[in-house]
């Protein structure tokens, strides 16, 4: 199937102009990404409506873990899934040189790139795939993974394929980013919660050790904080015990 077709897969199927189609993946994909929203349910979503309007037979994300290994996060086919697991264990690779370079790594010929990745390119054509597209996952300096195209004809990658790609996979880094900033807020906001629970049981405790030692509040405070050190206890257990009456100071 060349690349200078005049209508794609998506478009013929749809009878609606491409540009339409990706206004609407942007709409859906928008509205999904609410607090709470399940991440990878959104970049399986995506890349399904990736493959579909980039005349790919397949497509798949991959992302770097805290320790700076890529795994695969969403694929659209167990065939997919199996080459991109093979690139990443032998190191080599679009997807791989995408999420390294943090550029867009574009093979329309698969067969041509057998000297520099053989291994990859063995897997890839016995798969059947002819050409291979990886935009990375980028946010100004920072490269978080890759999005991937697997066609099975061998295809450039267009400039208006090329700038549609980005912005779906500048969706998926913005939708992985939020996700992960919705936690972070939500944990910031649960030890925000539990330092303000704990400084009311900490005074509670500071009452309870002045009175029964006939000690001011300062006073109170320190043999608490004595005998949480020297037991290698938290501040907040030890008040916690004082106030239920189970420690006396």
């Amino acid at each position: 199937m060349p690349d200078s077709r005049s209508e794609t897969y998506a478009e013929r199927m749809t009878g609606q102009p491409r540009e339409a189609l990706l206004a609407e993946t942007f709409v859906s994909l928008a509205d999904s990404m609410v607090a709470g929203y399940d991440v990878v349910d959104l970049l399986q979503t995506l890349v399904e409506r990736c493959a579909f309007l980039f005349d790919a037979a397949d497509a798949g994300i991959i992302l770097a873990n805290a320790a700076g290994d890529l795994e695969v996060i969403a694929s659209t086919s167990e065939r997919s899934h199996l080459i991109e697991l093979m690139q990443l264990r032998a190191g080599e690779g679009p997807c791989v040189e995408a999420y390294v370079s943090g550029t867009v790594v574009s093979i329309p010929d698969v067969t041509a790139i057998q000297d520099r990745w053989p291994r990859f390119a063995a897997r890839a054509i016995e798969l059947g795939y002819a050409s291979i597209h990886s935009t990375p996952l980028r946010l100004r300096a920072e490269t978080i993974g890759a999005l991937n195209l697997f066609r099975e004809h061998q295809s450039k990658l267009s400039k208006k394929d090329a700038a549609a790609s980005q912005a779906m996979a500048d969706v998926a880094t913005i939708g992985i980013l939020q996700e992960r900033a919705f936690r972070e807020a939500d944990l910031t906001q649960r030890q925000l919660r539990h330092a303000l629970e704990s400084r009311v049981i900490i005074e509670q405790a500071k009452g309870v050790v002045a009175h029964t030692r006939g000690v001011d509040m300062d006073e109170a405070f320190r043999l608490i904080r004595t005998h949480a050190r020297d037991h290698g206890e938290l501040l907040n257990s030890v008040a916690h015990a004082i106030v239920e009456r189970e420690l006396r100071i």
